[in-house]
């Protein structure tokens, strides 16, 4: 985002956001930037948009297609990698990810962690 200019920033969240209320019927909010790349500017004119910038607490490589990482350990890092107020990235393009995401959700759960939505978020 911080080789963008305003409009073309504007440009792709607003078609971004339209596309997501058409076929969701949600509103967005909230903004991940890609790749977590941002500046100052971008922060500032992102909020001016409305949108309020949240950023994640644990990742682990998983979103290139061509180089998964295998499911034992990909749920080996999910698992220890757990925190209080977690915020999760996982990719969606991950096939690893699709592969284990049920059994990690029942897993998580059975630990005694809620999953909740960022407005549900005690801050």
């Amino acid at each position: 985002m911080p080789d963008l200019t305003q409009e073309q920033i504007r440009k792709e969240i607003m078609d971004l956001h339209h596309v997501i209320y058409e076929k969701f019927g949600y509103e967005m909010k909230y903004l991940r930037p890609p790749k977590g790349e941002f500046s100052i500017d971008t922060l500032k004119y992102t909020n001016s948009l409305g949108y309020k910038t949240v950023m994640w607490s644990f990742a682990y490589e998983d979103w290139n297609e061509d180089n998964q990482p295998s499911e034992t350990s990909s749920k080996e890092k999910i698992i220890t990698n757990l925190h209080n107020g977690e915020i999760m990235l996982l990719h969606g393009n991950s096939k690893t990810n699709t592969n284990i995401l049920e059994g990690i959700i029942k897993e998580i759960k059975s630990l005694g962690y809620e999953f909740k939505s960022l407005d549900e978020f005690e801050k």
